[in-house]
């Protein structure tokens, strides 16, 4: 039985995890204000107590491919226009077979602290799921999060494209990037 399109980028639940208590940027600051080396430790993670105001949000840049046997990375802007990102879609980038890679995201966070970040992505081919990646990036301020991969061998899997749906969610059900889609091919060099 088919999985419904909604469900395959649903974050998995771990049982028995409840969700913290929210606390602002100003109220992360203001605790133990006393401890020296604590502050400066918050103050490298950007919690000076000082926001942009208004709510938190996610402003995804982007997505991008690196592999130890390619040269520079392959970069997919976010911040493309809607029609320049849905040609994504249909002109595939190109990976080759047989190597290791890392698809990576990078964003910014404004305002406030994200909890419980996570990036999934669902590779199918043919209309059939041949990977989901699901990576917790965890609660941040300001990050890019990683998947490893390695990339099919043969003609087979050289032959057609592959569709990828790609989302950003938190712990709270905000979707910060809701099902980018592009596609990738393989071939036989980068």
């Amino acid at each position: 039985m088919a999985v419904p399109h909604d469900d395959e980028l649903a974050a998995t639940q771990t049982e028995g995890y409840k969700i913290g208590q929210s606390k602002t940027v100003a109220e992360l600051a203001a605790l133990d204000q006393e401890d020296e080396s604590l502050q400066r430790w918050k103050a490298s993670l950007g919690l000076t107590g000082r926001t942009g105001g208004g709510q938190k949000r996610i402003v995804p840049k982007t997505i991008f491919l690196t592999s130890p046997t390619r040269s520079q990375d392959i970069i997919i802007d976010l911040t493309q226009s809607p029609d320049a990102l849905a040609k994504l879609k249909k002109e595939p980038v190109t990976i080759k077979e047989g190597v290791e890679y890392s698809v990576g995201i990078t964003f910014v966070v404004e305002n406030e602290i994200v909890s419980g970040l996570r990036f999934l992505q669902v590779v199918k081919r043919a209309g059939v799921t041949v990977d989901k990646t699901e990576a917790m990036l965890g609660s941040v301020c300001a990050s890019s999060g990683f998947a490893s991969e390695e990339s099919p061998t043969g003609m087979l899997a050289r032959s057609g494209s592959y569709a990828v749906r790609t989302r950003i969610i938190d712990d709270d059900g905000n979707k910060w990037l809701d099902d980018f889609e592009w596609s990738f091919k393989l071939g036989k060099e980068w």
